[in-house]
């Protein structure tokens, strides 16, 4: 019997699960399918966008640059973006921010020199930053305590297969586009036939959101933005509650926008191969988002997020140091499922610990906690890529995710101290 335990245990998650998902509203639904139609389009633009700057006779210090313009935007138009989505509503917010992507891509395209492009990063900022402080209140406004949880970790975790599914056609589209046209597959022809399939998808992805209802769950109240006062009221809450993120995203900015760089200058890997990479990371990712909420009900929320960044720091060492492609692609895996999967839990965290009338302003300010290290860490990263390679950045990441965990143990899971910095 004691064998069948596992079997047994496996069984009642799955079931939790299912009951769970069935519970989803119909505008979650909408805006997952539209999510996982979007996914597909960001993860053939995260493999080839880097690829095409460079095509064009950039270095890592100029894309470095670029990346940073639209972190910086996204960090600076939070707070209005959260006044705005106030305004005219989660649905339009939504579909407006793919708008924005989709016209900044098609530009970058059409318009692919360094002035224009600077300029097209800041409107693909803008459509990012309202899409990002849209979210967390839409996912709370149609949600239920009961259900929550998983729909965070599920919108991530569709977001995540998708870009399996856009990494995967990713890597073999610059092939498939240089047969048919004769065109070398490194070349910048290829690649912004290419980003122009991103723009395709992309823009396919608004069709569910017109599905949208202005019908919410109703024991949520529709968030507003909140006045100074209150957030001058709250700045100890909002601190404890986004400090490690902050921490965490600076981090985050040395190293993730680089990564395809990394495994094409360090491994020396072609396009469909580190697509390949990517889309089992994707994957992998994927399924750790999806697994996330049943360890949060076991081991609590704040105790998932300490305990899988404390795994994924050994995996970013050994994927940014060890001279075995092997080793480092399965740390790359690992990495990114321990440290990406807590995400979504925290956030619904943090959604929960704040009074209703103060979630947009929450998400807002998460935002451009999360886009920060975004905005500063890129153009950092690309000068010492060009003058030191990837050491100094793979370290200075280890080092501020160290101790971003160490801020969410201290703050939240420290015994003195458990939930008692919130109140």
């Amino acid at each position: 019997m004691k064998n069948l335990a596992p079997v047994v245990y496996t069984r009642r998650i799955l079931a939790s699960y299912q009951d769970k998902l069935q519970a989803f509203t119909p505008n979650a639904r909408d805006y997952l399918l539209s999510t996982a139609v979007a996914g597909a389009a960001t993860g053939i633009y995260r493999l080839l966008f880097n690829f095409f700057i460079l095509s064009l006779g950039f270095d890592e210090r100029m894309l470095g640059n670029m990346i940073t313009a639209s972190s910086l935007t996204i960090l600076l138009f939070a707070l209005p973006m959260g006044f705005v989505t106030g305004k005219i509503g989660r649905k339009p917010a939504l579909i407006l921010s793919q708008i924005l992507v989709s016209l900044s891509v098609l530009g970058t395209i059409l318009f692919p020199t360094a002035g224009v492009i600077m300029a097209l990063n800041v409107l693909l900022g803008m459509g990012q930053s309202l899409s990002a402080v849209s979210l967390g209140p839409f996912l709370m406004e149609n949600s239920r305590d009961k259900e929550r949880t998983y729909l965070f970790s599920f919108s991530f975790g569709i977001r995540m297969a998708s870009d399996f599914v856009g990494n995967w056609i990713g890597g073999y589209l610059p092939l498939l586009i240089a047969s048919l046209s004769g065109s070398k597959a490194d070349s910048s022809f290829v690649y912004a036939v290419a980003l122009m399939v991103v723009v395709i998808i992309n823009t396919a992805s608004v069709l569910p959101l017109f599905h949208i209802s202005k019908t919410r769950i109703s024991d949520q109240p529709e968030s507003t933005f909140a006045s100074p006062a209150l957030l001058m009221k709250e700045k100890k809450r909002y601190t404890i509650l986004i400090l490690p993120m902050l921490i965490t995203s600076i981090g985050a900015g040395l190293i993730t926008p680089f990564m395809n760089v990394f495994f094409r200058n360090v491994h020396h890997l072609s396009d469909h191969q580190i697509g390949s990479i990517f889309a089992l990371g994707a994957l992998t990712t994927g399924i750790g988002f999806m697994v996330a909420p049943a360890i949060a009900d076991r081991i609590g929320k704040i105790q998932t997020v300490v305990l899988t960044q404390v795994i994924s720091i050994p995996f970013l060492a050994a994927l940014g140091f060890s001279p075995w492609l092997g080793l480092a692609v399965l740390a790359y895996f690992i990495r990114g499922t321990m440290m990406n999967m807590s995400g979504p839990i925290y956030q619904s965290y943090v959604l929960e610990k704040v009074p209703s009338e103060s979630r947009a302003t929450i998400a807002s300010l998460t935002s451009m906690a999360g886009n920060f290290g975004f905005a500063i860490s890129p153009t950092i990263s690309g000068l010492l890529q060009v003058n030191y390679g990837f050491g100094p950045a793979y370290a200075g990441t280890i080092f501020l995710y160290t101790l971003s965990t160490l801020m969410y143990w201290y703050f939240f899971v420290f015994p003195d101290r458990k939930e008692k910095m919130l109140e």
